[in-house]
C-alpha cells in the first residue's frame, strides 16, 4: 500500500492545499490593506478612527432628532391646514347666507 493511498495522507494533502490557497488569500488582503493605508496617508487623512466613528454617531444622533422634529413640523402644519380649510369653509358659508 502505497503512503498515497493512505486516507490520512490524502487528508494532509487536502489540508496542505487548503493551507496554501488560504495563504495566498491572506498575502492578498494584506497587500490591500498596505495599498489602502498608503492610500490614506497620500490623501492626508487621520488615522483616528475611533474619533470619526464617534463623529458619525453623533452626527446620526443629530439627525435623528431633526428627523423628530421635521415630523413634529409637518404634524402641526397638516392641524394648521385643518384649521384653515375650516375657516375658509365657514367664510364661504356665511358669505352664501347672506
Amino acid at each position: 500500500m502505497l503512503n498515497d493511498d493512505r486516507p490520512e495522507f490524502q487528508a494532509l494533502d487536502e489540508l496542505r492545499a487548503v493551507l496554501q490557497s488560504l495563504t495566498g488569500e491572506l498575502g492578498s488582503w494584506r497587500r490591500r490593506a498596505l495599498k489602502a493605508e498608503a492610500d490614506q496617508t497620500e490623501l492626508g487623512l487621520g488615522h483616528d478612527v475611533v474619533a470619526s466613528r464617534e463623529q458619525v454617531v453623533s452626527l446620526e444622533s443629530q439627525n435623528a432628532t431633526l428627523e423628530q422634529r421635521i415630523d413634529a413640523a409637518r404634524g402641526r402644519i397638516s392641524d394648521l391646514l385643518t384649521r384653515l380649510q375650516f375657516l375658509e369653509e365657514q367664510v364661504a358659508a356665511g358669505e352664501q347666507g347672506r
